[in-house]
Formats: C-alpha cells, structure tokens, sequence
C-alpha cells in the first residue's frame, strides 16, 4: 500500500515529562522531520527548523527545534496576539472544526478554536455553551489577508466562514520552551529555542469527528506544523513575517486544512 502521509509518527509505552527539554533519550526514537520550508515557495526556511511527533495511548506529543541567533519573546500574557512576533504554531484539523495553538519563547500560549460556519447549526454537535456565538470572544473569521474585493465577507476559501473562539481552552494542554541563549537580550548569539507540547487525546474529541481515540494503526490526521519569524531590517519590519512550514501550501494562508501535512500514527 502506498504511503500517502507527510509524515509518520511513531507510538511509544511511556509518558513523556514536557520540560522543554528535545534532547532526552525519548526523543531520539522519534523520526525528526527535514528541515521546515517556506509556506508559498516550498523553498528552505531561513532558519532551521524542524518537529517530531510521538503519541501513547493517553498523549499526543509534539516537539519544535528552531535556530534562531536572537531570541525573542516580549508577550507574556496569555492569548495575546502571538504570531505579532516569533512562534511556533500547531494546527489540527477536525473536518467542521480545527484547533490553532501558539507559542513563544517566552511559553506564552494563544489558543483559537475554530467551527465552520456551514458545520454550526442549533441542536448539532457544536451546539454549546463554550461555542456561544453571541459571547464577546466569538468572532467570525474568513482567512489570512482576505479582506479585499470580492472576499470581503467570505473570504477566499470554498467554505466561507468560522466561527472563532478565543476564549477556548484546551483541556489538558502541556507546553514547556527551553531557550539555548539569553532570551530578550541581542547582545548575545543564541542557538535557538525548543519546545515540547503534551495534549491528551480525550480533549481531542469534538476534532477527532468519530475517529478512534487513540488514532488506530495507520490513521491518518492533518495538523499544520509552522513558524512565523519577525524579522527587522534597517530599521523595516519585514511584512508578511516569513513563514516556515513542514509542508509547502503554495500561498501565504495558514488557514487551509486540505494543506496541512498528513500525519500517520503507527504502532
């Protein structure tokens, strides 16, 4: 049978403690991904970066090496507006719903929970008091730089709309970042950042959409797996940050599930 996933994630017997730390022994058994490439032209990222997967029966666990000379994290407070700076992102694709996580170098997280507009109807699966339309961090969402013309409203993308929820917390999340360097300070060369990422498969139910929790042997998820660098030069901030992606979307829009690298959980 042909191998159709972007990339194959490995099943382990033990828990992983989410310290920040990429380097332990568990990790080695992990396959660590080629070096992350531009999001539109497939080319290498800038910097080098790279992620691997493993998962239990209990967690999915997700970890990021990124080089970077200087570490930067100013945002501390809890779903800020990450991605303004330097992140790290996961996306996971629930078919009517995908999940966005960020995070900086400083472990500040910023977490969205999205819903198709033409997926949300009273009485469905989303009919819920956390996915409350009419609550003031409910927002409708059409795509990254898609409000002009004829997208105005919509957007760009065949189905339309989200519905984006802010104030959603994911159940169980773990995330810890190590920085090898001075974080926040220029005057020094850093290596770069890491950060391991624990979720728990039983908070993943709205997005699993009746899949088996654990995945079974061979299932097949997409999740998006990037970074966003801000980059200064000559006193310009370079616009839109460069993105650095595990799998090349062709187009600067992070937002496009069917993009999305495809992951295989094995045995």
């Amino acid at each position: 049978m042909k191998n159709t996933s972007d990339y194959t994630a490995k099943r382990i017997e033990v828990s992983i403690p989410i310290d920040g730390n990429v380097k332990k022994a568990i990790w080695q058994q992990a396959d660590w991904s080629g070096r992350f490439v531009d999001m539109v032209t497939g080319e290498p990222g800038i910097y080098h970066t790279q992620a691997a997967i493993l998962w239990n029966d209990a967690y999915l666990y997700i970890a990021f090496q990124a080089e970077e000379p200087m570490v930067v994290a100013q945002q501390r407070e809890r779903d800020s507006i990450i991605f303004l700076e330097n992140d790290l992102e996961v996306f996971i694709d629930g078919g009517d719903c995908y999940y966005e996580l960020e995070v900086n170098a400083a472990n500040t997280i910023y977490e969205v929970f999205f819903i198709w507009k033409d997926a949300y109807r009273k009485g469905g699966k989303f009919d819920l008091p956390q996915f409350d339309v009419h609550q003031e961090d409910a927002y409708t969402f059409g795509g990254d730089y898609d409000r002009t013309g004829e997208s105005f409203w919509k957007g760009r993308h065949p189905r339309g709309i989200r519905w984006a929820f802010t104030n959603f917390d994911l159940p169980g999340l773990e995330t810890a970042v190590q920085v090898d360097g001075v974080l926040n300070d220029n005057r020094y060369i850093d290596k770069g950042w890491s950060l391991e990422i624990g979720i728990p498969w039983k908070s993943l139910d709205l997005l699993a959409g009746g899949r088996s929790l654990p995945p079974a042997n061979g299932d097949i998820w997409k999740l998006f797996l990037g970074r966003f660098q801000k980059l200064v030069l000559s006193g310009k901030e370079i616009q839109p940050h460069p993105a650095m992606v595990l799998s090349s979307h062709g187009v600067y829009d992070t937002h496009l599930p069917e993009k999305w690298s495809r992951i295989q959980f094995v045995h």
